[in-house]
């Protein structure tokens, strides 16, 4: 576990991991705009609300310039579930170790019905084409962010 938040300015940390479909690296971004979000659960209310306002957006944040990136601790399998269900046509990779969620700050001590517990943090961090964070919001709301990322990034 730990306590790193990344900043605007911070050079995003590189990782390559698993995906439902095969490997992912950020590396081979580089040049893009990537939207990195980080979800507790694949197949949950809020997580899969929040997957389906980026599947709806994802035209616009396109035409945007941007890649959206699904982060959580599921499985491949699990993954491949969540995207034939809900019909979602981005990146969703596997972070089943927790690595790639410590090195953003997206694992960690939360409020949960009132308990602090461990675990995935609901974050966004926005990744230019340089790989420095641009944005980097942590405990954002399932409902709504979407629509609050892209009035912050001004996509209408």
């Amino acid at each position: 576990m730990t306590d790193t938040r990344l900043s605007v300015g911070d050079t995003a940390p590189d990782f390559t991991a698993p995906t439902d479909s095969g490997t992912f690296s950020l590396a081979d971004l580089r040049g893009k705009k990537v939207i990195l979000y980080f979800y507790p659960a694949a197949m949950t209310p809020g997580c899969t609300t929040q997957a389906c306002d980026f599947r709806d957006s994802l035209s616009a944040l396109h035409a945007a310039g941007y890649e959206v990136v699904g982060i959580s601790k599921d499985s491949p399998a699990k993954l491949a579930e969540f995207r034939e269900q809900e019909g979602l046509t981005f990146t969703l990779v596997s972070d089943e170790d927790l690595a790639i969620q410590n090195l953003y700050g997206a694992w960690g001590l939360k409020k949960l019905y009132g308990k602090e517990v461990e675990g995935s943090i609901r974050s966004t961090v926005v990744v230019d084409e340089s790989g420095k964070v641009a944005v980097a919001q942590y405990n954002v709301k399932a409902t709504g962010h979407v629509a609050k990322l892209r009035r912050d990034l001004k996509i209408d």
